[in-house]
C-alpha cells in the first residue's frame, strides 16, 4: 500500500467521522489513563461545590475553564507520551525521558494553578460559610 492509498484510508471523510474519531480518543484516554480519571473526579467534586456555594457567572467561567485546561493537558500529556513511546520502541533514551518529563511538567503546572484558583474561588466563600454557622 503506497503513502497516498494509507493516507486515503484514515483520512476523515466528513463531519461526522471526525466526530466519532474525536470521541473515539476521548474515551480511550478516560479508559487507559487513571491520572484522566483522577482528575475527572476531582472537577466533578469542584462542579458540586461551585452548586453548593453558588458560585456567580464569572467564577463559573474560570472553573469550567480550570477543569477543561486540566482535562485537555491531561490528554496532551498522553498524547506525547504515545508518541514517544512509539518513536524509542520502548527502549530508553534520554530525550525520550526528556520530553515524557515536559509533558507531564505542563500537567503538573495547570494543576497547580487549578489549586490555586480554586483557593482563590472557595476560601473565601468558606469562610463566610463557617463564619456563618459560628455566629449562630
Amino acid at each position: 500500500m503506497g503513502l497516498d492509498e494509507n493516507k486515503r484510508k484514515f483520512k476523515n471523510r466528513d463531519f461526522i467521522s471526525s466526530f466519532e474519531f474525536a470521541l473515539t480518543g476521548i474515551k480511550t484516554v478516560f479508559k487507559e489513563e487513571r491520572n484522566m480519571r483522577k482528575h475527572a473526579m476531582s472537577g466533578s467534586a469542584a462542579l458540586v461545590a461551585g452548586f453548593v456555594f453558588k458560585l456567580n457567572r464569572y467564577e463559573w467561567l474560570w472553573l469550567l475553564l480550570i477543569i477543561a485546561l486540566i482535562l485537555i493537558m491531561e490528554t496532551w500529556n498522553t498524547v506525547a507520551e504515545n508518541i514517544v513511546d512509539l518513536a524509542v520502541d520502548y527502549h530508553f533514551h534520554p530525550l525520550a525521558k526528556i520530553a515524557k518529563d515536559m509533558a507531564a511538567g505542563a500537567v503538573l503546572m495547570t494543576s497547580i494553578f487549578a489549586g490555586i484558583s480554586g483557593i482563590i474561588l472557595f476560601l473565601p466563600k468558606m469562610i463566610s460559610l463557617f463564619a456563618g454557622l459560628l455566629n449562630k
